[in-house]
């Protein structure tokens, strides 16, 4: 069980990042991600991002302890409804496996070691947590990590703000500094096929979700989000959802008299292009990460 410390600064470090599974730039290379924070006047103190691993092994277990957090996260936001809503997340080792949540386990009691390791196929394998998967979820999950190598991790649940928004089929708008981050890289998925226990449905919604975009709206469904660590797409879960329940306010005002202001594009756009960046995102997560730790005893680890 690695400590909070060394799960968030790694001892081990390598100089570059494996192009193959992380296609971006390092922390201290992405200008974008620097310019966000201040540090010393030589320019020495800089922000950490996203850690890089010289083992795989080592990088997988890493990457274990930040899932389970985020099902943590989730599950004291209110995200979990029975046996929907997963998180899945791809091997550092076998590119070809990926992690997903143990079926029926509630979110707010998972730990590192209840998750699940299974093939291209979604067949459960050893080298984790003997237990079933949600077939939904594979039958999503596998076909967007088919379609987008550069996903490492894909969350998708049944909040209440998002789900209720999905009615509508639509995009949210630009209301909100916050919803910004979703400008330009968002979706919707407007062919609700029903429970997704059919291959095809799975390949319809890795379809919608494009080739860069970072979420979408699954219509009458709920949400979906990705990333290039599963802290991105934990966080880009939650602001998404915050933002569907500010739209849905704003909408309830407007629809009584109240006028309702629009970020206009070229701000939007602004906006967007500070914060577009995996470092950025992973970093938006690491309070929650801290605090669930913390919260814990560190048994979320384990």
């Amino acid at each position: 069980m690695s400590t909070a410390t060394e799960t968030t600064q790694p001892k081990v470090v390598v100089t570059a990042p494996n192009t193959k599974s992380r296609p971006y730039l390092s922390a201290a290379e992405d200008t974008t991600f620097q310019a966000t924070a201040r540090g010393n006047r030589d320019g020495t103190l800089k922000l950490q991002g996203i850690p890089e691993f010289a083992d795989a092994y080592q990088e997988r277990q890493w990457m274990k302890e930040h899932m389970a957090a985020a099902f943590r996260f989730f599950g004291k936001m209110g995200y979990g409804e029975g046996i929907s809503g997963h998180i899945s997340m791809r091997d550092p080792v076998l590119d070809d496996h990926f992690w997903m949540n143990p079926y029926a386990k509630h979110f707010s009691a998972m730990k590192a070691s209840d998750l699940v390791l299974v093939d291209a196929d979604g067949y459960v394998t050893e080298g984790g947590n003997q237990a079933c998967i949600n077939e939904a979820g594979f039958m999503i999950h596998s076909e967007i990590h088919k379609a987008r190598p550069d996903v490492i991790a894909a969350a998708h649940t049944h909040g209440v703000y998002g789900k209720t928004w999905s009615a509508f089929g639509k995009e949210i708008e630009m209301l909100t500094q916050d919803a910004c981050n979703f400008h330009g890289r968002l979706s919707v998925y407007d062919d609700h096929g029903g429970i997704a226990l059919a291959q095809d449905e799975g390949r319809q919604i890795a379809e919608a979700l494009g080739k860069d975009n970072i979420a979408c709206i699954l219509k009458n469904h709920g949400l979906l989000t990705v990333g290039s660590t599963v802290d991105e797409a934990a966080f880009l879960f939650s602001s998404l959802d915050n933002a569907c329940h500010s739209q849905l306010m704003a909408d309830a005002a407007a629809a009584n008299g109240v006028p309702k202001i629009i970020i206009n594009d070229e701000v939007a756009a602004y906006t967007a292009s500070a914060v577009q960046t995996p470092h950025h995102f992973y970093t938006e997560f690491q309070p929650e990460f801290d605090l669930i730790v913390e919260e814990t005893n560190g048994r979320v680890l384990q």
